[in-house]
């Protein structure tokens, strides 16, 4: 018997139980497909099968579990982004309250009866009073344009 011979069950429990830690630290289900084959392997090399049908065996374990159990998974495991309430700002229109000015850093706007902190993209300066549409949320200020700008595609918005 070769001095591989003896380590490979080792080598594949090894490999198993890393591919368990993996699971319980991601817990998304990425990994417990390779342990399960990794556990197969280790009995395989105990057994005494070659190297060769040690990797087939782990691999075709790992993908037919992989493939029999990811789409029940995916069905339990719903993972869909959830929008929230800052979300539903992007594309409303909203009302500066104090003069936007990227320089200084001012700026407040009102969107949805929401007093947020806001700049714009390209630097415009937004008076008091002005209506402006809201293009995105970086970090919790709102990057917002004056309302009458031009949209690439749209006419005279």
């Amino acid at each position: 018997m070769s001095f591989v011979g003896p380590i490979m069950p080792v080598f594949w429990l090894v490999l198993g139980i890393a591919m368990a830690v993996t699971e319980g630290l991601t817990v998304q289900l990425n990994a417990i497909w390779f342990a399960l084959g990794a556990v197969v392997a280790a009995v395989s090399a105990a057994l005494g099968a070659s190297m060769r049908t040690q990797w087939i065996l782990f691999a075709g374990v790992s993908l037919v579990a992989l493939a029999a159990t990811r789409p029940l998974v995916r069905k339990v495991v719903k993972t869909h982004r959830e929008p929230t309430n800052a979300d539903r700002v992007i594309g409303k229109t909203g009302v500066v309250l104090q003069t936007v000015d990227n320089l200084p850093g001012l700026g407040r706007v009102s969107v949805l009866g929401m007093d947020w902190s806001a700049r714009t993209r390209d630097g415009e300066i937004l008076e008091q009073g002005e209506r402006v549409r809201v293009l995105a949320i970086e970090g919790v200020k709102l990057i917002v344009e004056a309302e009458t700008a031009q949209h690439p595609g749209k006419k005279g918005t």
